[in-house]
Order: structure tokens, then sequence, then C-alpha cells
């Protein structure tokens, strides 16, 4: 599967209708994202069951601030429409490969009950 353009107008039906999605935050300027575009690119065309959004964050500055993006490229990772992974700079293959392979793995239901802290117990 390509790449998909995301906006403010299909940016959280995307998050929420897909089990993972990944999203990068990039602009036409910005030389690492340039050099970030292909190996995006490839990883979106070897997983066809993830899918791989951009924001233009030029085009879509509203969403690049709702998003908190201080610096692109940014890679996003949601699964099951929860943020499970942010990190900007620009991924070498291995590392993209590497998210990939935590995100399929990761048990987000786990990951939150863990985040929760323990309730008091009654005596």
């Amino acid at each position: 599967m390509a790449t998909t353009d995301l906006s403010a107008a299909n940016f959280e039906a995307t998050i929420t209708s897909n089990d993972i999605v990944l999203v990068d935050f990039w602009a036409s300027w910005c030389g690492p994202c340039r050099m970030f575009a292909p190996i995006y690119e490839k990883a979106s065309l070897a997983n066809a069951d993830i899918v791989f959004g951009k924001v233009d964050t030029e085009a879509e500055q509203s969403l690049s601030a709702a998003a908190q993006i201080t610096s692109i490229p940014t890679l996003m990772a949601f699964k099951g429409g929860t943020l499970v992974f942010s990190q900007p700079g620009a991924l070498p293959a291995a590392a993209l490969d590497q998210v990939i392979a935590a995100v399929r793995d990761l048990d987000v239901e786990a990951a939150l009950t863990e985040q929760q802290p323990d309730q008091p117990r009654s005596a």
C-alpha cells in the first residue's frame, strides 16, 4: 500500500478506523524529510496491512500544531486509535522496521492498564 496524504479532514477517521497507522509529519523544504521519504515509502509497500500516512506540515499547520509537532520529520504510530510512539528525526530503514515490529507486538490494552496507578486496597 502506498502512503496516504492526511489532513485535518481525514486524520482522526484514519487513526480510529484502522488497527495500525504510522504518520510522517514532513515538509518539502526539509532535507531530512526528503531523505526519510523513500525509506517510509518502501516500508509502506512492504507492510500492506498498515496505513502509512503523511502530513505536510506547511499545508496542515493547524493539524501539526494540534499534534504538537516541534521538529520534522516526526514519526507517530497509532494502534487501536491510541498514540503508542512519537519521535522526531529521520529513521534508517532498520530502525523503522524495529518500530513497525514493536507496534505490531504491542498489547495496547495491557500497556494502558500498566500505566494506571494501583487502586487503593480496602481492608
